[in-house]
């Protein structure tokens, strides 16, 4: 399959490119000239995907997302390979990769990396449960602790009954400083046991 990387949009304004956010300069368009995501500008897409997080915001609990830690940590739902994925999905993930190896050429394990890096998504299919969107995609926050004011969408937090337990409402919550993040019970969205496990195996090598 012939995969066409787009090259990025060289006759955009420039002076639309960025913006100043104190000393950063924040693009305003991807390599591919499009807008990034506008969460406060109204449309049907944006209706559709705050409601993904809204449900999203009040379902992830640390209890749930323990739960589907065990659940999948298994490994014992079905083996499939990244080609058994729909065909669309597979054209992101190559032209993902591809854009990253022409911007990182000697980064061979960002290539990989890259190329995986949507591969939780796996959990919509049939095989593996046809979990919903709101609990596969979204943002990577950690639960078991106060939620952050930063977290997209951060008013629908809420409604989630963590955000009434004590135990969880302090800034550690239930963690101590330097555990590591393999220790967090977090949402990690796309981020299955199985794409985790590929990712040791790349930092390994």
């Amino acid at each position: 399959m012939t995969v066409i990387v787009l090259e990025p949009n060289e006759s955009s304004n420039a002076e639309n490119e960025t913006a100043v956010d104190g000393e950063l300069d924040v693009p305003r368009r991807n390599a591919f000239g499009h807008d990034f995501r506008d969460f406060e500008k109204e449309s049907m897409r944006n209706a559709i995907v705050q409601e993904c997080y809204r449900k999203n915001h009040i379902y992830q609990t640390c209890e749930f997302a323990n739960k589907k830690k065990e659940e999948y940590g298994k490994l014992n739902k079905a083996e499939m390979s990244i080609w058994d994925l729909d065909e669309p999905q597979i054209d992101h993930l190559l032209q993902t990769a591809e854009a990253i190896r022409r911007d990182h050429p000697h980064e061979h394990w960002l290539h990989l990396t890259a190329l995986i890096h949507d591969l939780g998504k796996v959990l919509l299919h049939p095989a593996f449960g046809e979990e919903p969107q709101w609990c596969v995609v979204g943002d990577t926050f950690p639960l078991g602790c106060a939620f952050d004011n930063n977290i997209v969408h951060h008013q629908f937090f809420k409604e989630n009954p963590d955000s009434r337990n004590p135990a969880f409402n302090t800034k550690l919550g239930i963690y101590s400083e330097n555990i590591g993040l393999d220790n967090i019970s977090k949402f990690s969205t796309n981020m299955t046991s199985t794409a985790r496990a590929r990712l040791r195996s790349i930092r390994k090598k």
